[in-house]
């Protein structure tokens, strides 16, 4: 089952349980603790009073009362005290006793918040790494819908060597949308990006015939001093020419996709995306659950997408599939198209995908860190 990572309010999730970061007498405090509890209602506290307690890193249930979730989980993280005293393995076993009582409960999902993070003063950094690491161990063998909500975006963290990195990868490549729309922003389905690269990088004059003929000659640079009507007629050739440039790039892309025979491409269709999926998920020797899991795709949306040779999912399910298939930039391309996508540099999750595969990390965990910190749809479902 897939794991989230959302901002917002814990207290308001449709999921079976909600998990609060409490204090050791479970009779209410500050922050998520004092939400959870005004928001449940007075009953909470009352069956709180009879559970004594809970000790640092165990965990403990209670109904949710007028809380959208039917339980809430107590647990009681570690305070920080330099990391030497076992801050660690105690908020290990917050998270992993939590998901034990959820389980045992037959949830099929639970929201935590990120525990000890606030006021306990745990480094939000590693205190993310050890809530991801930690789910993940236990998504590796249960099916569970995890949600991880970060209720002050602000404060989420996560290494800031890979962020660095990253966000120079980004500032690079990312073009925001701002050109046109052949601009360096797209991998044209099926057409030949270095044709299309190198339309783009000559400044360019004449007519769309000599353009396509080959025989386009250079823009001439006009000197400042140059007379005001001399640089106007330089400003007109300009304008047009970037037209023309314009319509060559389009004519390369869609000279390069349009069939010539329209009957005979019918019937010589590419195999689906959900054909091409399931074979390459054959090829590479993986079982369905591996695969889908990997992908941080739910159970029930991988036995629509078996089930349905037409299925057209979204780009987001087919991104998560080609990392969990560890496919390259090309492949991923040309898995992409059998779904009727193609990476986008002016699209910021697209070029964030595209750091992680062109440098071989196929971590969804990671992944879906960066995109929730740039504000991006998270992968998988």
């Amino acid at each position: 089952m897939p794991f989230h990572i959302v901002s917002g309010d814990i207290t308001k999730l449709q999921v079976d349980a909600i998990v609060n970061a409490a204090n050791s007498s479970l009779l209410g405090g500050g922050g998520v603790d004092g939400a959870i509890h005004r928001a449940a209602g007075p009953r909470l506290l009352e069956e709180c009073r009879g559970l004594h307690g809970c000790r640092t890193g165990e965990a403990k249930v209670t109904l949710g009362y007028d809380l959208p979730a039917k339980y809430v989980i107590h647990t009681v993280g570690p305070v920080w005290q330099g990391g030497g005293h076992g801050e660690e393995e105690l908020l290990r076993s917050a998270y992993r006793n939590s998901l034990l009582l959820a389980l045992e409960k037959h949830c099929e999902s639970v929201a935590f918040p990120m525990i000890s993070a606030g006021v306990y003063g745990y480094p939000k950094e590693q205190a993310l790494q050890v809530a991801v690491s930690t789910i993940r161990a236990f998504l590796e063998e249960n099916d569970m819908d995890v949600t991880l909500v970060i209720f002050d975006k602000s404060s989420f963290r996560i290494d800031r060597e890979l962020f660095s990195d990253l966000s120079g990868f980004v500032d690079r490549m990312y073009d925001g949308g701002s050109g046109h729309p052949m601009g360096g922003a797209m991998y044209c389905a099926g057409a030949a990006p270095m044709q299309a690269e190198a339309a783009r990088s000559m400044p360019m004059q004449g007519t769309l015939e000599e353009a396509k003929s080959g025989r386009m000659g250079m823009a001439a640079d006009v000197p400042q001093e140059a007379p005001k009507k001399e640089r106007r007629g330089f400003l007109h050739r300009a304008k047009k020419e970037s037209a023309a440039r314009m319509a060559v790039e389009m004519e390369v892309c869609e000279d390069s996709i349009a069939p010539h025979d329209l009957e005979a491409e019918l019937r010589n269709l590419d195999e689906s995306f959900s054909r091409a999926l399931l074979r390459m998920i054959d090829d590479r020797g993986m079982k369905d659950s591996e695969c889908y899991k990997k992908a941080n795709i739910d159970r029930k949306l991988f036995s629509k997408i078996r089930s349905d040779v037409n299925y057209r999912p979204s780009k987001q399910t087919v991104l998560a599939f080609a990392v969990a298939l560890e496919l390259d930039l090309s492949e991923t391309q040309a898995f992409l198209q059998k779904a009727g996508f193609a990476l986008s540099r002016s699209s910021k999750a697209d070029v964030i995908v595209e750091y992680f595969i062109s440098h071989g990390n196929y971590d969804m965990y990671s992944i879906n860190q960066v995109l929730f910190a740039y504000d991006q749809n998270l992968l998988g479902a």
